[in-house]
């Protein structure tokens, strides 16, 4: 069952899809372990096993599980991490003011508004924050939240500690967080920002920002392939449990995708 949710992830499939896939691919049959003569579970008996391992906190047990197996294996480097957050339309309709001005909120509570960067419109769902390995492009961390959370409320979180340097451009630079991490021997290597007594950055941490977004890069390549490659472009379930339960699916297929690729390379 929990290879089925595998398959589910790594090819954005809803449940009834991938009881479709399970019953007519020998490929996904044989990744699971069905004999040609097995049933495939229905798409209320895998909704129900994802529900289960959410709602028991074993999807956070799987992923550290993974980490620890990746670790082994020596595929992660540790060189860096790099922390990015990226926003998920819900599939819930978005809350309303109908022709009469009465209020139709949203089915889905804990979905929020959140502006999208350098775009025009916004979104309204979730946001998945990460912390990439640097080098090896595996997930180390992630956190999912309202799309309205600012991305350095969870980033001390995404930070294992293990990590040589941490990459992350200015949404994520405070004078706390930085010293915090000189303190740890980790070196802070957070983009800045102007603000009102300096509205202009001077040349050095102009030069300074545009070295770390030239190292932080390639954090859009891991968003790239959860979204173009493993369709991650919308939460299918509505609450942020089952949200989170969604993102930790799809970064643990991402993670096995992403070693295989490694071991083969």
């Amino acid at each position: 069952m929990f290879k089925a949710l595998l398959l589910q992830a790594l090819y954005g499939l809803s449940e009834r899809e991938l009881e479709a896939a399970l019953g007519d691919r020998l490929s996904f049959r044989r990744f699971v372990g069905l004999s040609i003569e097995d049933a495939a579970p229905d798409h209320t008996t895998l909704n129900r096993f994802r529900n289960g391992l959410a709602q028991a906190g074993l999807l956070e047990k799987l992923f550290s599980e993974l980490d620890r197996q990746l670790e082994q294996a020596g595929v992660i480097l540790k060189r860096g991490t790099m922390l990015d957050a990226t926003l998920i339309e819900a599939v819930s309709a978005r809350p309303r003011t109908g022709r009469d001005g009465q209020e139709h909120p949203s089915k889905d509570p804990d979905a929020a508004f959140a502006k999208r960067s350098g775009k025009a419109g916004s979104t309204f769902g979730y946001k998945a924050h990460v912390g990439v390995d640097e080098g090896s492009g595996l997930i180390r961390s992630v956190i999912t939240t309202p799309a309205n959370v600012n991305d350095t409320a969870p980033a001390d979180a995404l930070i294992l500690s293990d990590e040589k340097v941490v990459w992350a451009d200015a949404a994520y630079h405070t004078h706390r967080r930085e010293a915090a991490l000189k303190a740890k021997g980790v070196k802070p290597r957070l983009m800045r920002r102007a603000n009102k007594h300096h509205p202009q950055l001077p040349p050095r941490l102009k030069r300074y920002n545009q070295l770390i977004a030239r190292r932080r890069a390639a954090v859009e390549t891991t968003f790239a392939t959860l979204k173009n490659r493993m369709k991650l472009t919308s939460i299918r379930y509505v609450g942020l449990a089952k949200a989170r339960a969604q993102v930790l699916m799809a970064a643990m297929a991402f993670n096995m995708r992403r070693w295989t690729c490694i071991a083969t390379a």
